[in-house]
């Protein structure tokens, strides 16, 4: 399992589709921190408007970033 998929699972108590929790390690290998950026820019159309979201990161050592974000 990779961390990605644990962390998912630890959320939401459950596995995660790929729907809610994309993986892009396939297409562009490690990208670090900025994967759920890159996750987001292509998972983001079925998020209507209005809607909340938050986007976390970590990288190595003790890098992470957090951003909440509304679509308007």
């Amino acid at each position: 399992m990779t961390m990605n998929h644990l962390i998912a699972k630890r959320i939401l108590g459950r596995e995660a589709t790929l729907e809610e929790a994309p993986v892009i390690l396939d297409k562009f290998a490690n990208t670090a921190s900025a994967g759920s950026i890159i996750a987001f820019h292509q998972h983001n159309t079925d998020l209507a408007a209005g809607s909340i979201g938050v986007i976390c990161s970590f990288g190595a050592g003790y890098s992470i970033g957090s951003h909440i974000l509304k679509r308007v």
